[in-house]
């Protein structure tokens, strides 16, 4: 187990969408263990395998008040979110000194394949769902802040480039 780090923005791996994992392996297991290290020393909620440049659909999420709660993902997809929405401040290691407020749904279900390699259906509520969403718009290659009007993701991205 280590840490990893992040890469920054705007490296085109943030941008590329990640590949899928076809089988739960030592390495892949490495990985994950990894991304907690990673999650928990930034802190965070969530990690995303591409975030560390790591381009294979691989997520951590760990939204408890108390650490050692992580959900191990491979491959996770929305199967249902709800209607009512929430809003919560997101950012991100890969943009550091910034963040904006995201409303997404308050509520989610999600399939991956666990670490024992099945496929897990998981209800994800309250930041457990907004960091869900957040890993799953990563490994699409997607930004947070892509979520923002062109006119706030410009201001977001100016103002994080003064921060450096």
């Amino acid at each position: 187990m280590a840490l990893r780090p992040c890469i920054p923005w705007p490296d085109k791996r943030l941008r590329t969408a990640a590949a899928p994992v076809d089988a739960i392996t030592d390495d892949i297991r490495a990985i994950w263990a990894d991304m907690v290290d990673t999650m928990d020393a930034m802190p965070g909620v969530g990690l995303a395998a591409n975030q560390i440049g790591v381009l294979l659909r691989l997520a951590v999420v760990d939204a408890s008040d108390t650490r050692g709660q992580a959900v191990l993902m491979a491959n996770p997809v929305v199967l249902h979110a709800s209607v009512q929405l929430r809003d919560h401040d997101e950012a991100s290691p890969n943009l550091p000194g910034v963040w904006a407020k995201i409303q997404r749904p308050r509520a989610v279900t999600v399939e991956f394949l666990n670490d024992t390699g099945e496929i897990e259906q998981k209800d994800f509520v309250g930041l457990w769902a907004t960091s869900v969403q957040h890993q799953i718009d990563h490994l699409n290659g997607k930004m947070y802040f892509d979520r923002l009007s062109k006119m706030k993701r410009d201001m977001l991205i100016k103002k994080a480039k003064k921060a450096r």
